[in-house]
């Protein structure tokens, strides 16, 4: 699936991947490099006192202290607010770290969180254990039912928060009908638009407050990075930025150097996970030994009127459940592929391939695992960008290669 973005004039509104090159980064850098100087520092000193002054009195915009922020941290920022859309982002060390310190600016005592059922676990498990000792209700409601989120809404209800897509089933949320839910009650609303990147879907053009991502992911793109953003209106972002100084949330100048970079290749990139994911999902659906495939690009999936009316593409992971397979023959398929690794997270480069029942699910109950959708015969893979025809016929070694399909399996 690919929809082909409204035109534009170029002299006004420049493209996704001009954006992501060049937005938030001043054109003459220090030293004259192209590339922006990472600043190894932990503190930053005044020349004198009347330039604290200025800085305390009149918002002269510098850094004081590296928990509070750094000057390459600024540029990345920008260019994450560019990409969205948005006023003002907030970089945090992970993607949990980015929710926490949203939730916590923005609740108090006696407020209430909903959430669609199937965000990521940890989320909801912070909200659940961790808010709720604060005196922070919180409500789960099925993924999709705009209907019952409506109705749980009570006046102590603060915020509405969904994913789009959702990790590991892939539903898509009508954005535009969620924002309109929030913005007729007067309650915030979050997306968590890590699986689908601002180059598949922006959020905020639909009226929704705040995007988050996992810029572990998509947006780093390497595997070999940790952050997190939150992406909205400047004014409501204030007191975020402010917690997060106080929290100590903040990852390092390092970091903010490979972000940077990773995001200058982010359209192409998507494009080819975009294509990758469709190519694998289409060779599963039609292979013998699954049973179905969870990927929003294909016409069989629930969400894929919402997927092709609001998205760009559909991203690189997909989610499939082998056909009368029990969890060791499942194992036996993921440990007999050759191009992707075993392990969790998406987004890099580098298909990844995991067993969610084993690799995130192992030490739950068999019935909290069904409650979470997570059969014991479910693989996601998430596509790099390798060329599709290899990890197509990979997979399909590994899918003829294992004794169940030997046996007639």
């Amino acid at each position: 699936m690919s929809i082909s973005p409204p035109p534009r004039s170029p002299a006004t509104t420049p493209g996704a991947s001009t954006i992501a090159v060049h937005a938030g980064e001043a054109r003459q850098k220090p030293g004259d490099a192209i590339t922006d100087a990472v600043f190894l520092a932990s503190t930053y000193t005044f020349a004198d006192t009347a330039a604290i002054l200025a800085f305390l009195e009149e918002s002269v915009e510098r850094e004081e202290y590296g928990r509070y922020g750094n000057p390459g941290e600024r540029v990345v920022e920008r260019k994450l607010a560019a990409l969205e859309g948005g006023e003002e982002a907030v970089l945090f060390a992970s993607g949990m770290a980015a929710l926490v310190g949203l939730l916590m600016a923005r609740l108090n005592a006696g407020d209430e969180v909903i959430f669609f059922d199937e965000c990521y676990h940890r989320s909801r498990e912070f909200c659940g254990k961790h808010l709720t000792r604060f005196g922070v209700g919180f409500k789960q409601v099925a993924t999709g039912d705009y209907d019952a989120m409506e109705a749980a809404i009570t006046p102590a209800t603060k915020m509405l928060v969904s994913e789009s897509p959702t990790n590991p089933h892939l539903s898509c949320i009508d954005v535009e009908r969620f924002a309109d839910i929030g913005r007729r009650h007067g309650v915030a609303t979050l997306i968590d638009a890590t699986l689908c990147t601002p180059f598949n879907l922006r959020p905020l053009e639909a009226g929704v407050d705040f995007v988050l991502h996992s810029a572990t992911k998509y947006l780093g793109g390497h595997n070999d990075l940790l952050a997190g953003v939150v992406i909205g209106g400047e004014e409501m972002l204030g007191p975020v930025r402010k917690l997060r100084g106080i929290m100590g949330g903040i990852g390092s100048p390092h970091t903010a150097y490979l972000l940077e970079r990773g995001l200058k290749t982010l359209p192409l990139r998507m494009e080819r996970h975009n294509a990758n994911g469709l190519a694998v999902a289409r060779f599963l659906e039609d292979h013998p030994r699954v049973e179905r495939v969870y990927y929003p690009g294909l016409e069989s999936h629930p969400y894929h009127e919402v997927a092709t009316r609001t998205m760009r593409g559909c991203g690189g992971l997909v989610t499939f459940l082998l056909k009368d397979a029990d969890w060791q023959e499942t194992a036996a398929v993921i440990d007999a592929v050759r191009i992707p690794r075993i392990g969790p997270s998406l987004g890099g480069v580098e298909s990844l391939i995991e067993q969610p029942m084993v690799m995130s699910y192992w030490n739950y109950s068999p019935e909290d695992r069904r409650s979470f959708g997570i059969p014991d015969n479910m693989i996601r893979i998430a596509c790099g960008i390798e060329d599709a025809e290899d990890l197509v016929a990979d997979l399909g070694q590994a899918l003829s290669a294992t004794p169940a399909a030997t046996a007639g399996g």
